[in-house]
């Protein structure tokens, strides 16, 4: 059979999951590369794989795998794989999954220790980066509050490299309802600031305590009335010239520094 073109309907359709707009209509998107795909395959239903004939010589377990678990896959050419992707070099191998999110009352409970809280992100690998962080510190989940970039699209998942399958991820518009939740479950806030009352290195008393952490915007910062909401407000000390730090970088100090503290506990 000849391979699907740009034109055929099934790559017409998918092509359209590139629009955040048709993601939340669908309720699927787009992963593409083979790590992202393996994941996918192992974590959510998939219900359409396109592949190059290149990818096919460079994949084929994954192909194999895919044909295996049921999956429709189809032979495309490199005119359709390069509409599929939004990168400049496409890895040939694209995915069609449901969408990952939970909502706000499955990712916060009694027992939630520890979650990265980004509100507004508006920078796509950013939060791609977070969320790669909170799961290699072993948070419970991520939840992009407010205004926030969608964690499904092309930057994201990439940025994420693979993590985006392993954590649970919220979004939620109303960010008071997302300190609501946290205040409900006995979960402290803690926001960055660089002027905070609370220096890091000095924590540990409270990073002891099941915490979520607010991360504002990397433009703007926290909005000072969310900011007003936390219970502290922590300082990452700099000793360098630096006059600060990017918000995926200032997310990682802080959600290690949790992580290290908590670990001793366990």
């Amino acid at each position: 059979m000849d391979p699907f073109t740009e034109r055929t309907p099934r790559v017409v359709s998918a092509v359209k999951l590139l629009r955040g707009a048709e993601r939340r209509k669908t309720g699927r998107f787009l992963v593409e590369g083979e790590n992202a795909v393996a994941e996918a395959l192992v974590s959510v239903p998939v219900h359409e794989l396109f592949f190059t004939e290149q990818a096919a010589e460079r994949y084929p377990q994954l192909i194999e795998r895919a044909d295996a678990e049921g999956v429709r896959s189809s032979l495309v050419t490199d005119r359709a794989i390069r509409a599929l992707s939004d990168t400049v070099t496409p890895p040939g191998v694209v995915a069609v999954c449901d969408l990952l999110d939970v909502s706000l009352d499955t990712a916060v409970t009694s027992r939630t220790r520890l979650l990265a809280v980004p509100v507004a992100i508006s920078e796509p690998g950013n939060a791609g980066t977070v969320i790669r962080v909170a799961d290699a510190v072993g948070a419970d989940a991520a939840i992009l509050a407010g205004d926030s970039v969608d964690p499904h699209n092309g930057k994201c998942v990439r940025s994420s490299a693979g993590s985006l399958f392993h954590i649970p991820i919220v979004r939620e518009r109303n960010v008071d309802a997302v300190l609501d939740a946290l205040t409900s479950a006995g979960i402290q806030v803690l926001a960055t600031a660089a002027d905070g009352e609370v220096d890091l290195d000095e924590a540990d008393d409270l990073l002891a305590r099941p915490t979520a952490w607010l991360f504002g915007n990397e433009a703007h910062g926290l909005d000072s009335a969310v900011a007003a909401r936390a219970d502290h407000r922590v300082r990452i000390p700099i000793r360098g010239r630096a006059e600060s730090l990017n918000l995926a970088t200032a997310a990682s100090i802080c959600l290690y520094a949790s992580a290290r503290v908590q670990g001793r506990q366990s």
